[in-house]
Formats: C-alpha cells, structure tokens, sequence
C-alpha cells in the first residue's frame, strides 16, 4: 500500500535534482473561468515533463543488484526521457522501446541522455510487450510508466509542493491517462486535507480511466487519435486505478477542440508551450467542467515536450477557428487590372494577405477568366463576414474554404 511516508521519502531522494516548479497564477484564465486559476508548470520541469519524478523515484530505491543489471521502460516519449536522465544520473545501463512511428526529437532527446533506444512496434502496446519479453531475457528491472507505487510516490512530491505553494487550494485538476499523476497527487493531497477536490481530465478520444470508473475495473477501451498523445492509455493500471477511485473526486473529459484551443491560448497568452494531455486540465477549467466557482483551482501543466510540426498545425487551427486566418477562392476576368482592383477591396477592408494563387483552368474557369486563391490574416469571424459581402456586393462569387 502506498503511505505518505513513501511520497515524503520521494521527496528528500529528489531535492536536490529534480526542479521545484513554479505555481503561476493567471489573471486572465482566471477572468475567463470565474475561479482563481493557478497552473503547476511541470512543462519547466528536467526532460520537460513531471515524469522524471516517478522515474527518478524508482530507480533511486532500487538495490545495488537492480542497479547492476540496470532498467527497461517502454515509451513513446517523456518516460522515456525520464528513465534515461534518471538512469544517467547514477551511472546504470538503460535500455527503452520505442514505438517506430515515435516523434525524431523525442528519440534522440532520449539517446542523448545515453539510453540504448530500441524502436519496435506501431503502437505502445507492441512496444511494451517486447520490453517486457526483454527485461525477462536480459534481468533487468521494468521501470513501469505508471503502475508501480515507487512510480506513484514520486508523482505525489507534485501535491507536496502546491500544499506549500498554496496551502489554501480548493481543487486541482490533473491530466489522466494510465493514472500514475492523478493518483499519486490525489492521494497526498486527501491525506493533508480531504476536503480539497481533486478531478482527473482526459481526452474523450481515449477515455480510459472514465470507462474503468463506470465498469469498477480497468478495461481495454477502443481509442480514436488525439493530439493528447501522453495520456492515451488504452487501460490504466491497476494499482492506479484503487487509488483513484478511492481518493478522485471525478473525472471529467474534454474535446480535441477544446485541447487545441487551449494549448493555443496558453502560448499566445502565458507564452507557455505545453503538450495536448498537459492543457486538458486547463481545458476543463476554461470551458465550465467543473462544479466550481470563485475557488481556487490548480491545473497541473504535466509536459512541454510538443512536435514541432504539431505546434504549427494547432496555431494555423487555432487562427481559423478565431477568424484570424482565412482562405478562399474567386473566379476574375484574366484582364490586366482585374487582379489589382480585387487586391485594392481587400486592402480597404483592412485585411493582409498572406499568400495568393491563381490557375486558367479549372472545372469553375471559362476561357477568358482565372481563378484566384487567397489566404489573408484577418481581424475576427465578423471581419471574414464583412469581408465576403463586401466582395458578393460588388460582384464576385466567392467560396471560404477556411
């Protein structure tokens, strides 16, 4: 069994290595909510994620033997990054699978903390049974991604500090997927004060933990993708999910939209980068989750490690979806000046563009006429409005295309 001991324990091995992350208050989440929202920015932690602590944990409790025959892990990412620091810090060998398709950055990030990185599998779940069938081979201890109390203990240091960052917290939301983060939090934070709320989030595309809840075990769910990769966890574990259930307040789930939306406002605003699983529990706070108003709410940003080629997709996302990004398509007479006369209304109305395309043939061009592709910056969704029946007014057929 887990004891607060073990979270306390957790805490003294890693004083000295693992960061004490801020705790940020935000005056505009805090306006948009109607709570004071506080973000715990574990994004800002080593390797970039909270899961250096249970990684760290674990491997620092092991025996001189373990330590000798070294660890196994299975990842797709920040756990990998956290057993291969961890693992470094003291000198012993480590050996992490990898899905194939796992993000460049995150793999070499993972072999420069000098882990032997092994890729087999499309999915984690190949990627763990192989693991597993090696550490049976090779001796070696298996560092679990979540299921695993040393693992659990060491997530919990995370409640320890936001009890001295801010001993007055009425509720904290946390990212879930295999359940290691939330349980380990809620756990220290009901044995300090039961009264404080603690709600797990996850994306509705793989809602695993609320599936274990509603059929009182953990079952292996049908998932859909979603850019809250960290947590989609197909089953949580067992361990985690007794603790769960026997100290979380709810969980609650929230949509890609609301994820990417989320993630956007957090860089834009805070100029905080942060994973789709971490802005989940910010999400469920913004967008009016949680039974809860005019308290003091603290939502754990759980990594920071984002695909470079994703942080240009939910920033081009999010500008259509705030009416700031626009593209669309006309059909003009192909004589000199009619171009120029389209550009010279767009200019009045006070949008920029940004690229401009223009084709004779087509299945929508006569001879005599070309097509024109527009993308522009614009101001907001009433902008675009007023933009495309000014354009109709004066005479063109226009098409958004987004």
């Amino acid at each position: 069994m887990l004891t607060l001991q073990d979270v306390l324990q957790a805490k003294k091995r890693m004083e000295k290595t693992i960061h004490k992350t801020p705790l940020d208050y935000s005056y505009t989440f805090s306006k948009m909510s109607g709570n004071d929202v506080y973000m715990k920015l574990e994004n800002l932690q080593k390797t970039g994620s909270f899961k250096v602590r249970g990684s760290f944990n674990k491997i620092m409790s092991l025996s001189n033997e373990e330590r000798e025959r070294g660890v196994i892990a299975a990842s797709a990412g920040n756990h990998a990054q956290g057993v291969a620091y961890s693992s470094n810090m003291i000198g012993i060998p480590c050996t992490i699978v990898m899905p194939k398709g796992a993000p460049l950055s995150k793999i070499e990030a993972t072999k420069g903390y000098g882990a032997e990185v092994i890729l087999h599998g499309d999915i984690f779940d190949e990627s763990l049974e192989f693991a597993l069938d090696l550490q049976r081979k090779r001796g070696a201890t298996f560092v679990h991604p979540f299921d695993d109390l040393a693992v659990i203990a060491g997530q919990g240091t995370i409640a320890l500090e936001i009890l001295e960052q801010l001993p007055d917290v009425d509720a904290v939301l946390c990212p879930v997927g295999g359940g290691g983060l939330l349980a380990g939090i809620a756990f220290t934070l009901k044995q300090h004060n039961p009264n404080i709320k603690v709600y797990g989030v996850e994306s509705s595309a793989c809602p695993g933990m609320t599936a274990a809840l509603r059929n009182n075990k953990p079952i292996v769910i049908q998932a859909s993708d979603t850019i809250a990769d960290g947590i989609a966890v197909k089953r949580p574990g067992e361990i985690t999910y007794q603790i769960i259930q026997q100290y979380v307040d709810g969980v609650i789930c929230v949509d890609e939209t609301e994820i990417s939306r989320t993630m956007l406002y957090l860089l834009e605003r805070n100029k905080l980068l942060v994973e789709g699983s971490a802005a989940c529990s910010l999400a469920a706070v913004l967008y009016d989750r949680l039974p809860l108003k005019g308290k003091k709410v603290v939502s754990i940003l759980s990594g920071g490690n984002v695909d470079v080629t994703l942080i240009s997709r939910i920033i081009e996302r999010g500008l259509v979806e705030a009416g700031r990004y626009v593209t669309f398509t006309t059909v003009i007479s192909d004589k000199p000046g009619q171009l120029n006369k389209l550009l010279r209304i767009i200019a009045e109305l006070e949008a920029n563009v940004l690229s401009i395309h223009h084709q004779r043939i087509g299945t929508k061009v006569l001879p005599g006429q070309a097509e024109i592709y527009f993308s522009l910056e614009t101001k907001n969704q009433e902008h675009i409005r007023k933009i495309h029946q000014v354009l109709i007014n004066e005479g063109y057929v226009v098409d958004i295309l987004g």
